[in-house]
């Protein structure tokens, strides 16, 4: 399978994120899965003309494209032209040549949440005009189109986050290598189900604080962080916590909370990221699929069952008061 890798407006974290892939041989483990990376801005030899030769090669139709993935928003500004980012030696913007090869490629791939809904670089007054390949925020559409779809059949493939995990994306590249990915495989917006069909929350070393509603109430502190830190990870939709990041670690495990990075429109949520929004103190975010008085009931109930073990350790840096040791057999 030939991919195509382009960077467009943003950091370049989520290649920075895909040299962490678990494996001893990078180029190895995609060969051996069937992908053959054709071009990637940090991880090819070739520049300057060879790789200009290429996108015409693509364009042409010398040169098939099966995966085209696009890093970064793209940049529409000023005034749709996209000459705030123009592809070096082309002469011409970078919004024109995803258009070109989009549209001879078998599936396209948003890498990171930049790509696909535009991310950070589209935060605040937005000057360059950046979007995502088909989404701006949740409102489908972005520079293809909400009708766009690839020789396939499938729309844009947003394998969203800030950064993405590394096996994010390269689970979703070997599945299309393998003819394994169909359109029931991606959820309502368009993301690989394997990760965005798990929550945040799954398998979160805080589960415990969470049951009983004990919170952390600063950075340093082991409890729970919905209630006061502004973690989201009971709403948001990535499988971080079992599928741990270099093979150890998580946002929250860190002692960070979940800002919500695979979500369209994160990079502005209208409050401080480590600080959680309450309406006559009940968090406005609720976790997924739980009714406002059920969760008013069962934290009420929690916080009254909360062991002291529990309540104490929440705000500790360390575990001031270990479990008990007790009979786990009936006799």
């Amino acid at each position: 399978m030939n991919v195509l890798w382009l960077q467009s407006g943003g950091c370049g974290g989520c290649s920075m994120s895909l040299l962490c892939a678990d494996t001893t041989d990078f180029q190895g483990h995609l060969r051996d899965g069937g992908v053959n990376l054709l071009w990637h801005p940090s991880l090819s030899m070739a520049s300057g003309e060879e790789v200009i030769a290429l996108l015409h090669s693509v364009q042409d139709g010398g040169t098939r494209l099966d995966a085209l993935c696009v890093e970064g928003s793209l940049l529409r500004g000023p005034n749709g032209t996209g000459r705030f980012h123009m592809l070096a030696g082309t002469g011409l913007p970078m919004i024109h040549w995803v258009r070109e090869l989009a549209a001879k490629a078998q599936h396209v791939l948003a890498v990171g949440s930049c790509a696909a809904w535009g991310g950070i670089t589209a935060g605040g007054d937005n000057p360059t005009d950046a979007c995502g390949l088909q989404y701006e925020d949740d409102r489908i559409g972005g520079l293809l189109g909400a009708d766009f779809r690839s020789t396939s059949g499938l729309p844009v493939i947003n394998i969203a986050g800030c950064p993405t995990h590394p096996s994010w994306v390269i689970d979703t590249l070997m599945a299309l290598a393998a003819d394994g990915f169909a359109a029931d495989d991606l959820d309502p917006l368009n993301r690989p189900r394997f990760y965005a069909d798990q929550l945040v929350h799954h398998g979160c070393t805080r589960n415990e604080y969470y049951e009983f509603k004990a919170s952390a109430e600063k950075p340093s502190d082991l409890g729970c962080m919905m209630e006061h830190m502004g973690c989201k990870g009971t709403q948001v939709h990535a499988d971080c916590n079992t599928r741990l990041w270099n093979g150890e670690g998580s946002c929250t495990r860190g002692g960070y909370a979940c800002i919500a990075c695979t979500e369209p429109g994160f990079q502005e949520p209208g409050h401080p990221f480590h600080e959680t929004p309450k309406l006559a103190g009940i968090p406005i975010g609720l976790p997924t699929d739980m009714p406002k008085a059920w969760f008013v009931a069962l934290a009420s109930l929690s916080k009254s069952a909360t062991p002291k073990r529990v309540k104490n350790n929440a705000v500790a840096d360390h575990l001031v008061v270990k479990p008990a040791v007790r009979k786990t057999r009936l006799k």
